[in-house]
């Protein structure tokens, strides 16, 4: 059995960075470091006196210590990773691309005064639920020793426990949202019109390569292109299909 220190030197870079920022924040506002006041979005704070780190800091504060907050730092660990270092192995910067695009998302809806919320990490969480129960439909879960489900319908039973325990829904609703937009882009909409949308930017892949962040990408004109997915088809065996 692995030790701690080698689980968390398994993980891959993107997951890695945004589990321990949420820790990180988490454990500085629970030990009165930080103050979550000043983490959360506000867009009149934002635009009117240009606190524009609100704008990112509330992304990584999921919570103070509890069950429900172990609980997201776990989906980030298996769902994300699972991502990660499955559909998107050696594609760390269309992971990142995945992760900004769910952020601006997010940010574009909670300007929306019935969407309006003013921490978005579980969002963001939830969103990558989304997305690994479409790349992994018919993987089968457990949740809790009591259910098992086809991984499609996750992210609605985890909406539906949260109903259960009282838990708000808005953060939930919200990564669903964005999970599906993605979804769209980058599957629904190729396979119609056989046009990706959804490319990711050219200074993602410069960032990623500057910094050294995770494996190179995958040249998909080469043969060592992953195989073609049923599922997933934002990622790369779909999209190489299309674009023939």
């Amino acid at each position: 059995m692995s030790t701690p220190a080698e689980f968390y030197n398994s993980l891959p870079p993107i997951c890695k960075a945004y589990g321990t920022l949420c820790l990180a924040v988490t454990t500085a506002c629970q030990l009165r470091l930080l103050n979550p006041n000043y983490l959360g979005l506000d867009y009149e704070l934002v635009f009117l006196r240009l606190q524009v780190w609100r704008l990112f800091t509330n992304f990584f504060f999921i919570g103070f210590f509890s069950i429900n907050f172990g609980i997201r730092l776990l989906m980030i660990a298996r769902y994300g990773v699972n991502l990660e270092k499955g559909p998107f192995d050696r594609r760390t910067a269309d992971f990142l691309w995945m992760m900004i695009f769910g952020a601006l998302s997010l940010l574009v809806l909670s300007a929306i005064p019935i969407f309006q919320t003013g921490y978005l990490g579980i969002s963001l969480v939830f969103m990558l639920i989304y997305v690994w129960s479409r790349e992994f439909p018919n993987a089968q879960i457990n949740i809790y020793g009591l259910v098992t489900l086809k991984a499609f319908y996750l992210p609605w039973a985890m909406l539906a426990l949260d109903v259960v325990f009282g838990s708000p829904l808005m953060s939930d609703l919200l990564g669903i949202i964005a999970g599906h937009l993605y979804y769209f882009l980058t599957v629904l909409h190729p396979l119609s019109t056989g046009k990706n949308l959804l490319k990711t930017p050219k200074w993602v892949h410069k960032l990623v390569a500057r910094w050294r962040i995770g494996a190179p990408s995958v040249n998909r004109g080469q043969s060592t292109a992953p195989p073609e997915r049923a599922t997933g088809a934002a990622f790369s065996g779909r999209s190489y299909r299309l674009n023939g």
